[in-house]
Formats: structure tokens, sequence, C-alpha cells
């Protein structure tokens, strides 16, 4: 087994559990942990082995467009996103941030993390 990681992704998008967050939108951040084989890939070179990070921004991307009340759901958006795109990942770990959460005082970032295992 082995990780890969796509660590600091940043967008601007309109989730939020008030309307008024999904009208003006904010920054938020992503950080996508994958495990899964990757023996294949380390011996033969071949992109088709492995996870193509680039097909996997793309996909947070995808989530991250569609406006979401809750991080938790849109985190779990993102794993089952990755469970159907690559079905040879075993585990997934996501990290959602929203930065400068309305929460009436300093927050830097509301941060929600999820980990799943691929059932059998």
């Amino acid at each position: 087994m082995g990780q890969i990681a796509l660590e600091g992704m940043e967008f601007f998008a309109f989730h939020g559990f008030y309307d008024e967050e999904q009208k003006i939108g904010n920054k938020y951040g992503v950080d996508l942990y994958i495990q899964t084989d990757l023996h294949a890939a380390a011996a033969s070179d071949n992109l088709d082995e492995t996870v193509n990070y680039e097909r996997l921004y793309k996909l947070v991307l995808h989530e991250m467009s569609l406006p979401a009340r809750l991080l938790e759901h849109l985190g779990h958006r993102i794993i089952e996103g990755v469970f159907q795109e690559f079905p040879f990942v075993q585990q997934v770990k996501v990290s959602v941030s929203k930065f400068n959460p309305p929460l009436g005082g300093i927050c830097h970032k509301a941060k929600v993390t999820l980990e799943q295992e691929r059932s059998k």
C-alpha cells in the first residue's frame, strides 16, 4: 500500500448553512489522501497503473462547484467520487476547510475531516 496526497488545494465556492454564504461565496481548502497499492505503477512507470492527479483534482473541483450546506456533506461527496472514479482505491481521507467562517469572532478556518475505507 502507499499514499497519494493532494494538499493545500484552494477554491472560491458557494457553500454554507446560511443562504447569504451561498450567495457571496468564500475561500475553501481541501486536503485529500488516497491509500492504494502503488507497486504496479512504481514498477511500470505507467500512469494508467495509478491515480492520475489531474483527474483527482478535477473531481474535487467539480464537487466544489456544487453548493452544499455542510462541510461534512461536501467531504462525503468527494470521498464517494473518488471511490467511483478509481475502483482500486482502498481508503480516502479528506479535510475540507472554510476560511474565516462567519462565527461572530476571529477564526482562521473551520475544518472537517472524514475518512472512509472502501466497503467490500
